[in-house]
């Protein structure tokens, strides 16, 4: 579902300038950076670099089955 939303322009210039540093849509940096702020607010022990390999992990959707013994 498509939201429309007002934020400063700041922002957007901020977002269009990391957006293409790391290969993503507008939208997607805005995005990016909501999870990792909702995930540094309900954990605020952890560090950015954490918060940025449990992203990675939940993106994570090639895995198979290690057969055991």
């Amino acid at each position: 579902m498509l939201v429309n939303v007002k934020i400063s322009a700041e922002l957007v210039a901020e977002a269009k300038r990391y957006s293409h540093v790391y290969h993503r849509s507008l939208p997607k940096q805005i995005e990016y950076w909501s999870r990792i702020g909702k995930i540094a607010e309900e954990n605020p022990d952890l560090t950015y670099a954490l918060i940025q390999k449990i992203l990675l992990a939940r993106e994570e959707t090639d895995f198979e089955e290690y057969p055991f013994g």
